[in-house]
């Protein structure tokens, strides 16, 4: 039973009395509490124990007061039912053990059975469901992100075999590409049925792309998509990672009803890109969070007050929180977001 709708309403567009926020990783190695689970268990084990992975969803809502929960769990889950043998190596990340580089690799990959191979995280998602009164967010890996570690077998700067594979075999691409799309929306479906209230797409990596190499290669699959969930009567959020301002003109007819913004577009220029469409969600610089806590708060200001000058603002970083965030500053601004937004609105600044 919900007992704050906030985040919901905001991502409607809809009046709220103060903004809500909520933090991408906010279930994560800043607490000291996850660190000790972390010493026992691999992201991946609590993955596969929902009662434990249900359990470090609800920590950051007991200890920050956040508007949403976000699930616990990691892009790379869904895509060993596809057929990909993959580890998540520490501080590395995501290692393929068979990079898909052919036309042949993408034809082995096969359709995604969520109940099958996946069933912990709709248990996880079921647990929540009973557990939490604020809304939980569920969430999939986009295409682009999740193609660039397939194929590169591992993190990269450089995306330089994703981007030989796009140019040199657009064919092979799309197909992958479409594969993925497929995979991850039939994966968000599975976690909307088991009681999530609201979805994000992550595509954390695809603002290293030329704005009309997203548009040619990636747009069409992120669409289809949100295409393929348009029925689901909840909030869809695309976050297009970091430095993907110029893409964000390519959006506007996407069916989604929230745009994730970086750090690097002001929230007014964001709403402009994006034609005023889309409620917003953004976008403090995480490493803002090393400074004092009235820098914070001035940083902090500023976003809400740019924020509340339109329906749909969602306070949140503009990508995911580091390890070395301080959990008391978090929940410290987390009661800023709220005391401040909450005073600006009943003064009737906007909202």
């Amino acid at each position: 039973m919900l007992n704050n709708d906030l985040f919901l309403r905001a991502c409607r567009g809809e009046p709220v009395e103060r903004v809500p926020v909520w933090y991408m990783r906010q279930a994560g190695r800043y607490d000291p509490d996850y660190r000790k689970i972390k010493e026992k268990y691999s992201l991946l084990e609590i993955c596969r124990q929902p009662e434990l992975a249900a359990e470090v969803t609800l920590m950051p809502i007991r200890k920050l007061g956040v508007d949403a929960a976000i699930l616990y769990s990691d892009i790379m889950n869904p895509v060993a039912s596809i057929g990909i043998d993959f580890d998540i190596v520490k501080d590395i990340g995501p290692v393929i053990h068979n990079p898909v580089r052919s036309a042949d690799d993408v034809e082995k990959l096969k359709p995604i059975d969520v109940d099958k191979d996946l069933s912990h995280v709709l248990e996880t998602i079921k647990i929540l469901d009973r557990e939490l009164d604020v809304p939980l967010i569920s969430f999939a890996g986009a295409p682009f992100t999740l193609a660039s570690y397939i194929i590169e077998g591992r993190p990269t700067k450089s995306y330089i075999r994703t981007k030989t594979l796009m140019y040199s075999e657009p064919r092979v691409w799309h197909s992958l590409m479409g594969k993925l799309a497929d995979m991850a929306a039939t994966y968000l479906r599975a976690h909307v049925q088991s009681g999530a209230k609201a979805v994000q797409l992550f595509d954390s990596w695809v603002g290293s792309l030329a704005p009309r190499d997203f548009k040619e290669f990636v747009l069409p699959h992120v669409e289809n998509i949100f295409a393929s969930i348009a029925d689901l009567d909840i909030p869809k959020i695309y976050f297009p990672g970091v430095s993907s301002g110029e893409l964000l003109p390519h959006l506007q007819d996407l069916k989604a009803n929230v745009i994730g913004l970086d750090w690097r577009v002001p929230l007014a220029e964001g709403r402009h890109r994006i034609g005023g469409k889309f409620a917003i969600q953004g976008n403090l610089d995480p490493f803002v969070l090393t400074a004092p806590m009235e820098v914070i708060r001035e940083h902090a200001r500023q976003l809400i007050d740019e924020g509340i000058q339109d329906p749909g603002f969602i306070f949140n970083l503009g990508h995911g929180l580091f390890p070395e965030a301080s959990l008391d500053k978090l929940r410290e601004l987390t009661e800023f977001v709220h005391s401040y937004s909450e005073q600006q609105i009943a003064a009737g600044v906007k909202a």
